[in-house]
């Protein structure tokens, strides 16, 4: 394995926004671990994808399982991911799901405010955790412009209120607090940390509610008037891996559209 390429690890980078920020990933140079939870299939078709976007044969794209919202997976996962490529430059935090029916707050349960949780927030949190310890311990060599990097995948809905999920909003408005901590423990050591986040984007997880958002964006919900894409997400965070944003760490970067933008 070519231990002069940076290896990005992305988590549920089998499909939708983590798949599109794999192959901006290739396309520009960098290897990658390819993190899913059950669909092997799907993260085979984003290597497959990214072997066929890569600019050079000494970049690796690796599959590797892991539910991100259990610790046992996550030592799993880095261990691995440590014994394949020998490295690791940068975590792209994007694995996610939405609760598994839609609740208003009196009528949420437990166990799907603990799932999405689970999943949302404190995998990242421990994710980030165990890749600074081996950081810290390790203290390899960045390959990265101006150091390693964090990158958390956070959602319009850390601030943009649905009553019908408030689980899924709770979990990414924890995500941004989590964003600006390991900002600003990181920072002595060199390593940047950036939280993007995506508006109304084309995801399985919006493809029940396409028909709605088709209306609403035509209507100016978003002022640049179209959905936002898993292309969008990727070229944002491979800016921020490419290190062209040197003096910036805990920053949110919204990528909606001008959706946040308040307006009367």
């Amino acid at each position: 394995m070519d231990k002069t390429i940076p290896v990005i690890l992305i988590t549920g980078a089998s499909r939708g926004l983590g798949r599109g920020i794999a192959l901006e990933v290739a396309k520009r140079g960098y290897s990658a671990v390819v993190n899913y939870a059950k669909d092997r299939k799907s993260a085979l078709e984003t290597v497959s994808l990214c072997d066929s976007n890569r600019i050079s044969k000494e970049q690796k794209f690796i599959p590797l399982q892991a539910d991100i919202g259990d610790s046992a997976h996550i030592r799993r996962l880095v261990k691995k991911a440590l014994a394949e490529f020998g490295r690791i430059d940068a975590v792209v935090n994007n694995a996610g799901i939405a609760p598994k029916v839609r609740s208003d707050l009196t009528e949420m349960t437990e166990e799907s405010f603990s799932e999405v949780l689970k999943v949302n927030l404190q995998g990242p949190f421990f994710l980030t955790q165990r890749v600074a310890n081996y950081w810290i311990t390790q203290n390899p060599k960045p390959l990265l412009p101006a150091g390693f990097k964090v990158i958390f995948v956070s959602s319009i809905s850390a601030e943009a209120i649905s009553l019908n999920r408030g689980e899924y909003c709770i979990s990414k408005a924890g995500l941004s607090m989590v964003n600006k901590l390991w900002a600003l423990r990181l920072a002595e050591l060199g390593v940047q940390v950036y939280e993007l986040r995506p508006g109304v984007m084309t995801t399985d997880m919006t493809s029940a509610v396409k028909e709605k958002y088709d209306k609403q964006i035509a209507e100016g919900l978003v002022p640049l008037r179209r959905w936002g894409t898993a292309e969008d997400v990727g070229k944002a965070a491979v800016a921020l891996l490419s290190g062209q944003f040197p003096f910036s760490t805990g920053e949110v970067i919204y990528i909606d559209g001008g959706l946040n933008i308040k307006r009367l």
